[in-house]
């Protein structure tokens, strides 16, 4: 028997990775880059065809390498889906059901709205499917697959399998050498979806399996997938310690709280990391405490970054714009900040209610969720009323801020000019980053200064920006198509 897996294709999030890392990692032939399609491998998948009995036949079709169409032949599909990539898994799962094969719809999207997955599907699995996954590949050999899949225990992670990773084209993915260590987070923020998919119980591998597997894979740096990798700051200073003997090169996600612990970060330090990705999501007490993010002290942050750079270590930081705090002076108090920190990298965001979480339950009691075309939650559209600020006015900051902190000037401020091998690995990476943007968006930037003078004129995001009067921003503005 022949079992697709499947990761659906999904090119409306500005984020996605097909067009951006394609692109970022072909700008410089001299510095030898070579072209992926994705940034990481789809582990969800490789780790269930591990589980899959052996002697059926498995596959992994990756959307994130291109699109993808119903048209391979299998006995059975299973495809995963998070709630941008929706669309695109229904009308996948649909055409193979037109042609008699019978689809497997799971993943966080399908968890969260398993009636609307159903129609879509022969069976849903909700939540982890390792442990029951042989039981529905067996289900389904004896003709008795149910329509419904869900196991109600969080799994024991000593018994996770490791991935098929033989399955997937390294050649396909900026970062192929991703590990998971952990699943859950100790935190609950409105806007998150991990303790509704993975449970509140902050769960994490023996670190003796974790060292194994690390053992097993070519080359030196690691990502850790981890929504949290420092959740239990005690099993994580254990886990650094076990990387020592490896030397590693690793970069993972963590809670700010990573600052506050001086021998967490500097076991951290001494097993590799390289640097980690944060999620500030905004300076406003108030919006923290609404979202229900107390670990988070925005009057802290300054302090946090210094200690994290002065432990050697980068900062990669999120943040999150259209919280009903958010007026307009937010947009400019971040990236003033986050330039004034030194932070090496970030990200920009729109806050997205994600079904499942807090804050979607809210804005639907509020009648405040404008439509659910699921492609368009990709957490760079709006798809709720925001009581200050318009739709257009949110994408144009959103845009504006990628485009400031990556612009030639910021690059300056925050890195100072290169010394270094390592300093200038870091310009390329910044580099690449507005050179992506300008793939992306084309080269007719918009931004303004707030003075109430200037103009408007297109430019390269590698020169000066012009600058455009505040009041007249939603007259001039240039929002692409949303999902564009």
């Amino acid at each position: 028997m022949k079992i697709q897996f499947v990761n659906p294709h999904n090119d409306s999030n500005m984020y996605a990775a097909p067009k951006f890392f394609r692109f970022a990692s072909t700008i410089s032939s001299s510095l030898n880059f070579q072209a992926k399609g994705a940034l990481f491998p789809p582990l969800n998948l490789a780790t269930l065809a591990a589980l899959t009995p052996p002697e059926h036949e498995v596959a992994i079709d990756d959307g994130c390498l291109g699109p993808v169409a119903a048209t391979k032949s299998a006995d059975l599909v299973a495809i995963t889906a998070m709630t941008a990539q929706a669309p695109s898994a229904y009308k996948l799962a649909d055409e193979y059901r037109a042609r008699g094969i019978p689809v497997v719809l799971g993943g966080i999207h399908p968890s969260m709205c398993p009636d609307e997955a159903g129609e879509h599907a022969d069976a849903v699995v909700l939540g982890e499917a390792d442990r029951l996954w042989p039981d529905l590949v067996q289900d389904f050999r004896n003709g008795k697959m149910k329509s419904r899949y869900h196991d109600a225990e969080a799994i024991d992670l000593a018994k996770v399998a490791l991935p098929r990773r033989d399955l997937l084209d390294p050649n396909g993915y900026v970062i192929f050498n991703s590990v998971q260590t952990t699943r859950g987070c100790p935190f609950n923020c409105n806007f998150c979806s991990v303790t509704t998919m993975s449970g509140v119980r902050y769960r994490f591998r023996p670190t003796e399996k974790v060292v194994e597997e690390l053992r097993t894979l070519d080359g030196r740096f690691i990502y850790f997938v981890d929504d949290n990798i420092i959740g239990n700051p005690q099993r994580a200073k254990a886990l650094f310690k076990a990387f020592l003997p490896l030397k590693l090169g690793w970069a993972s996600q963590v809670t700010i709280n990573f600052a506050r612990d001086p021998d967490l970060m500097r076991l951290a330090r001494a097993s590799g990391c390289y640097g980690v990705f944060i999620g500030f999501e905004t300076f406003s007490n108030k919006s923290i405490r609404d979202a229900g993010k107390g670990v988070n002290r925005p009057d802290e942050y300054l302090r946090d970054i210094r200690r994290i750079h002065a432990a050697g270590i980068k900062v990669w930081g999120s943040f999150i714009f259209g919280f009903d705090n958010d007026a307009l002076d937010v947009f400019r108090e971040t990236l003033d900040f986050i330039e004034e920190s030194g932070m090496e990298f970030a990200q920009f965001s729109l806050l997205t209610p994600l079904p499942g979480t807090a804050l979607f339950k809210q804005f639907e009691e509020e009648q405040r969720i404008v439509h659910r075309d699921w492609s368009k939650y990709d957490l760079g559209s709006i798809v709720f009323n925001h009581p200050l600020l318009s739709a257009e006015r949110l994408h144009f900051e959103k845009n504006h801020a990628w485009r400031r902190f990556y612009s030639i000037r910021s690059i300056i401020k925050r890195l100072g000019m290169p010394k270094s091998r390592g300093d200038l690995i870091l310009w390329i990476s910044n580099l690449t980053v507005t050179g992506a943007l300008n793939h992306r968006w084309g080269k007719d930037y918009w931004t303004w200064n707030g003075n109430g003078t200037g103009k408007v004129s297109g430019h390269s995001p590698l020169s000066r920006p012009h600058v455009v009067k505040v009041e007249e921003a939603d007259r001039l503005v240039k929002v692409a198509p949303v999902g564009r």
